[in-house]
């Protein structure tokens, strides 16, 4: 009998991956939670029907989301990573030898539970000494650095699910207002913000929002294989200096299979639909809710 796992992207496209076995399967507390083995891609982390990580291309994702920021930092000490339970952002972060500390924080659980079973490549990073976990959602966490602390972390990684369920409120502009004032200054914030192509809101929510607490936003983008068969984006902040001008190591200081120097400074060359798509003026109706979630959250501010 052959058992396929489908990733539906719209009502007329789907992904199909041929499984050889379910690892595990159960509903936590926030979400269905799957472990596939895959004959194509290896074990397979699927949250709510989406694929989240393979073991065959989790390397591009984690390198591009984790590499560019904290080189474009220049010299992070401690860091921030949102989701991400899997572990692979926090390997890649700790492998800059100037990271001290980083706080991963995880609403759940369940996710670092079952990839630290079935996901060891990825997960074994979750327990190295510099890492504190923090089971709690990241919106609430990021609020309460921000008005209790303030400026903490060098750099902030999002590795957040897709923007629904408990993932909804680190799209927001607020959200982006706060992890700004969590940052010290040369401070830089980076979120994994969708297809390009499938879920071009999600990239204009992410980028629109995040522009109205950064003085300099760009986005850039990877081709990860299971992730909607093209280029993911990725939107990052700073307080100013352009991220596609960091100096970048040649050689880089480790090993790596995606990221290189010269790919740093290419990822943010942007096709001309996804430029014309962030440079058009705001539609009205996305403009009122940003405006409406920063105001709801206490007024503008930067």
């Amino acid at each position: 009998m052959d058992l396929w796992f489908s990733e539906l992207h719209t009502p007329n496209f789907h992904v199909r991956v041929k499984v050889r076995q379910t690892l595990e399967f159960k509903r936590t507390p926030y979400q269905e939670l799957a472990i596939l083995d895959t004959l194509e891609f290896g074990r397979m982390l699927v949250l709510d029907g989406i694929v989240q990580t393979t073991e065959a291309d989790e390397f591009i994702y984690h390198e591009m989301i984790a590499h560019v920021p904290l080189f474009a930092h220049g010299r992070p000490e401690r860091v921030l990573i949102i989701g991400g339970g899997d572990g692979g952002a926090v390997r890649e972060v700790l492998r800059h030898e100037t990271v001290q500390r980083v706080d991963h924080v995880e609403i759940d659980e369940a996710v670092c539970e079952a990839c630290r079973r079935w996901l060891p490549t990825l997960s074994s990073a979750l327990d190295d000494p510099r890492v504190s976990q923090h089971f709690t959602d990241g919106v609430e966490f990021v609020r309460r650095v921000a008005e209790e602390d303030g400026p903490t972390y060098d750099v902030i990684i999002v590795d957040s699910t897709d923007p629904v369920g408990p993932a909804v409120g680190l799209f927001g502009p607020a959200f982006y207002r706060n992890a700004r004032k969590a940052l010290r200054p040369g401070g830089v914030l980076t979120v994994q913000s969708e297809s390009p192509w499938f879920m071009k809101q999600a990239v204009l929510r992410s980028y629109k929002g995040m522009s109205r607490s950064f003085p300099m936003v760009r986005l850039y983008t990877a081709h990860v294989p299971t992730y909607s068969t093209f280029a993911w984006s990725f939107t990052i902040g700073t307080d100013g200096a352009d991220p596609a001008a960091a100096d970048v190591p040649d050689p880089l200081p480790f090993e790596t299979s995606y990221y290189t120097p010269a790919l740093h400074r290419a990822c943010f060359t942007l096709p001309a639909f996804i430029e014309r798509l962030l440079e058009a003026p705001e539609p009205e109706e996305l403009r009122r809710q940003l405006d409406e979630e920063m105001n709801r959250a206490g007024g503008e501010g930067s």
